[in-house]
């Protein structure tokens, strides 16, 4: 099958004009294969981690209804890096066929590469490459997979370091489309946790600076993944039919992009830890901020989130605890007081596309 792809992307008319010898190199690098049965084993070496994260999941019949008649690709935001673990299991889990995913070329070093080359089905991205021939492979590449297989991947590129929803990318997006399947359909997909394993490295970068060795991001996270427990909550929205779009038009692909962030946003759970994090104060009294909760959830209700707390006194027996114990904030003699200002502004900005000023100290 794989030759098959490697030979319908070397004749397609936008390939041919690069050198065959780079285009196969290039081709070389992307070739990905899903063994599913060993797959499905991996779960019992990361069980180590897997155990930490409740895996929840909302709207299913979405992805149950798509997969009958279409192609699907999936389109997601990103947390985290368990991200690739959570949702592609969520799908397992519950029988849906498996889609290939892609991932940053930084993932493919040692036992971790051979992984997800060979067993996950995790097709590598250069994403800061400006090669033309490497774009032009690559777009030609995932066209070619999406004739064959579902596919999983997230429009904003990276992980979000600041905590909010980024805009989304048109590059892969571009490339799916380019595939004319006239049966391929979107399925909108937002992850939230209560805590992300990574809150602290990516607080303190905020922004992605470079593209650092994974073994060294692994080790960063097993330092955090102490005491460390949070629920996965993974939400699928109504398919987006992509007929009508015109691959060829930058206005319609930009405006698909912006719609399928919108509906990743709407879908995106409001759990307690992002509702405390965007009420807290410097220094503010349980019954006070449980006030100042109550009126943030008063607007989200407004605005249609997809709340998974209800009030203020919910969200501070149930985010309180955790915050506390991963060093966020602290409780004392009946106040809450900051200590991770960075970690904290980083869960606030997870739910600031949902309010009506982003950014505001509520």
């Amino acid at each position: 099958m794989q030759d098959d792809i490697s030979e319908a992307v070397l004749a397609r008319e936008e390939v041919l004009k690069y050198p065959r010898a780079q285009v196969s190199a290039y081709l070389d690098e992307l070739r990905t294969t899903q063994r599913h049965k060993f797959y499905r084993a991996l779960q019992h070496p990361l069980y180590p981690i897997l155990r930490k994260i409740e895996r929840l999941h909302e709207h299913l019949h979405h992805v149950e209804a798509a997969v009958r008649d279409h192609r699907v690709v999936y389109a997601s935001n990103h947390k985290s890096h368990c991200d690739y673990l959570v949702e592609p299991l969520v799908l397992d889990d519950n029988g849906i066929r498996p889609p290939l995913m892609t991932a940053g070329i930084n993932l493919y070093g040692g036992p971790l590469g051979l992984l997800n080359r060979h067993v996950t089905g995790a097709i590598p991205i250069r994403r800061n490459s400006k090669d033309p021939a490497y774009l032009t492979t690559l777009k030609a590449y995932v066209a070619e997979i999406v004739k064959k297989h579902d596919l999983f991947f997230y429009p904003e590129g990276g992980r979000s370091y600041s905590g909010e929803l980024k805009a989304a990318k048109t590059g892969l997006l571009h490339a799916v489309l380019s595939a004319q399947q006239p049966d391929l359909v979107i399925v909108p997909t937002a992850i939230a946790y209560d805590l992300v394993l990574e809150d602290h490295i990516l607080a303190h970068q905020r922004v992605k600076k470079r593209q650092r060795p994974f073994a060294r991001e692994v080790a960063e996270m097993v330092r955090y993944a102490v005491g460390y427990r949070s629920r996965a909550m993974v939400t699928f929205g109504a398919a987006l039919s992509v007929a009508g779009c015109d691959v060829h038009s930058r206005t319609d692909v930009l405006e698909l992009a912006r719609l399928i962030r919108v509906r990743i946003g709407a879908l995106y759970k409001v759990l307690p830890t992002a509702v405390f994090a965007s009420a807290m104060r410097p220094s503010i009294t349980r019954r006070d901020l449980e006030e100042r909760i109550d009126r943030l959830i008063e607007e989200l209700a407004a605005r249609h989130a997809n709340l998974g707390v209800t009030s203020g006194r919910q969200a501070v027996e149930e985010a309180a605890e955790p915050l506390e114990t991963r060093g966020v904030v602290v409780a004392e003699r009946g106040r809450f007081r900051v200590r991770e200002r960075t970690v904290l502004r980083y869960y606030a900005r997870t739910i600031e596309h949902l309010l009506a000023t982003p950014g505001r100290t509520h």
